[in-house]
């Protein structure tokens, strides 16, 4: 596990920007191969508002910030080091080994032979009051994460683009007292009209003005025409935006994710970009995954840029062998 010092800076095997639960997982799993490792982190975890981490087998309901703190103490027992920044850019490295330099704001660089980003999203939420102030306590926006936690209550969806349709039908399974707020969503379509009749789901017309809250607590949805309509839980429609500008300089650029909500950088089943030695996992690539899958997406990209550094030192060593039998063969000529 070798840190190469330079007089400007160390370089690692890799360095992983973001700390989260994908980075931690690709941190793990490299660690445990015996690589030098330094995982980068802003401290800004998305699930930060949420009160507990869900459907994550054996630590259901466990706080994000434990979980968190767990992972990194987890990952440091294999020699991983991790250090709490934010990163400003990343380049390829100006050198014939190749590689990266990652420069944080403050000023300070390091090396980087692979990368590893898992810096996450922004979910950007729609301009209605009180959205903000309760997102992730009963403002919410995925029924397999806080669901459970709002069964049975009577639960209201914002409509802000065409998932609306889509949360509905899946927030139904969880409360019969459903009600959808058209607010700027695409109006339903007839054969959308005849589904949400036949499930219960009462629709509602015109924007929203504001959420309600008593004693920090939410308790209605009002809107424009000064109505307001009793709810204990309200869905919202985020836009993903992806956590990547610190990848321009290698010139990685988000595009449009196939479901439509929001940006994500491309990449391979392994978490492989379009440039050679830079992966990417959790949900700066998957919007959708969740804690767990995106542990588990750290660790299938550190399993692969564990591989992609092997061919890389075994060509080395190869180079290496033949130039001392080639040496040795001269010498004996001579």
């Amino acid at each position: 596990m070798k840190v190469t010092n330079t007089q400007d800076f160390a370089t690692y095997d890799v360095v992983v920007v973001g700390g989260g639960a994908a980075g931690l997982g690709g941190a793990l799993m490299l660690g445990r191969s015996q690589r030098s490792v330094l995982v980068i982190d802003a401290g800004e975890p998305r699930n930060a508002p949420a009160s507990a981490v869900h459907a994550f087998l054996t630590r259901d309901g466990m706080d994000p910030t434990e979980l968190l703190e767990a992972g990194r103490e987890e990952v440091r027992g294999y020699g991983v080091k991790v250090l709490d920044g934010r990163v400003a850019s990343a380049e390829s490295a100006d050198s014939v080994d190749g590689g990266f330099t990652v420069t944080l704001e403050d000023g300070s660089r390091v090396g980087a032979r692979r990368l590893l980003v898992t810096t996450g999203l922004v979910d950007e939420l729609p301009d209605v009051p009180g959205v903000r102030e309760r997102w992730g306590r009963d403002v919410l926006h995925c029924p397999y994460c806080h669901g459970w936690e709002v069964r049975d209550q009577p639960v209201g969806v914002l409509g802000s683009g065409h998932i609306a349709m889509h949360q509905a039908l899946l927030f139904r399974q969880l409360t019969a007292d459903l009600t959808l707020f058209v607010h700027t969503a695409p109006q339903p379509t007839d054969e959308e009209s005849e589904q949400l009749a036949a499930r219960g789901v009462t629709v509602v017309e015109g924007e929203v003005a504001s959420l309600e809250v008593h004693e920090d607590r939410l308790t209605g949805v009002r809107l424009q025409n000064g109505e307001v309509v009793s709810r204990s839980a309200v869905v919202v429609g985020p836009h993903f935006a992806t956590r990547a500008r610190m990848l321009a300089g290698l010139g990685l650029e988000t595009t449009i994710h196939p479901s439509g909500m929001g940006e994500h950088i491309e990449a391979d089943a392994t978490g492989l970009t379009a440039v050679p030695g830079v992966w990417v996992a959790g949900n700066v690539t998957d919007p959708a995954a969740q804690v767990l899958g995106s542990a588990n997406a750290g660790v299938m990209a550190g399993a692969a840029i564990n591989a992609d550094l092997i061919a890389e030192d075994t060509r080395e060593a190869v180079a290496a062998h033949r130039d001392r039998l080639s040496s040795t063969a001269e010498e004996r000529r001579s």
